[in-house]
């Protein structure tokens, strides 16, 4: 069984229909540049549908699961940050 790194944040953005209308594509664009300089080691990952269209756009954030509903990107990239 092979071994590899676990990330100190997991940044999961819904690019769904209605959440990428809403600003998710962008979120998932923006998120991924800053993933690349920030000093933890995050990692961004683009999902299909969270099945939350009401409350567009969505993401959840790991350890903690926190989960946002209709963000902006300063709120998410504030929680990275922390």
């Amino acid at each position: 069984m092979g071994k590899f790194t676990v990330p100190d944040k997991v940044l999961f953005i819904c690019t769904g229909s209605k959440c990428a209308k809403r600003g998710g594509k962008d979120m998932y664009k923006l998120a991924h540049k800053f993933a690349k300089h920030a000093k933890d080691d995050i990692e961004v990952f683009r999902i299909e549908c969270t099945d939350r269209c009401d409350y567009a756009p969505v993401c959840t954030i790991s350890p903690g699961n926190t989960w946002l509903k209709e963000y902006s990107p300063k709120e998410v990239l504030k929680l990275l940050e922390d």
